[in-house]
């Protein structure tokens, strides 16, 4: 989720969509969180990845909601 072009992907889409995002990458963290305290998840970076995108989606939905424009 690093790179610049896939932020620029999350900006480009509705807040509505962001939402969607927000409720999937939510999602997906908690299934990451499961598999690791299973002992399944082989690469825990995982989990850090999917919670930098959740603060991305969540910063990106904060700034539309507000009219903050980057």
């Amino acid at each position: 989720m690093k790179s610049k072009a896939k932020v620029q992907e999350l900006r480009a889409l509705s807040p509505a969509e962001l939402r969607k995002e927000e409720a999937a990458t939510y999602q997906e963290l908690l299934n990451l969180r499961f598999r690791w305290a299973t002992r399944q998840l082989a690469d825990h970076h995982e989990i850090i990845r999917a919670r930098k995108k959740l603060a991305y989606v969540k910063t990106i939905l904060s700034e539309k909601e507000l009219g903050i424009t980057p």
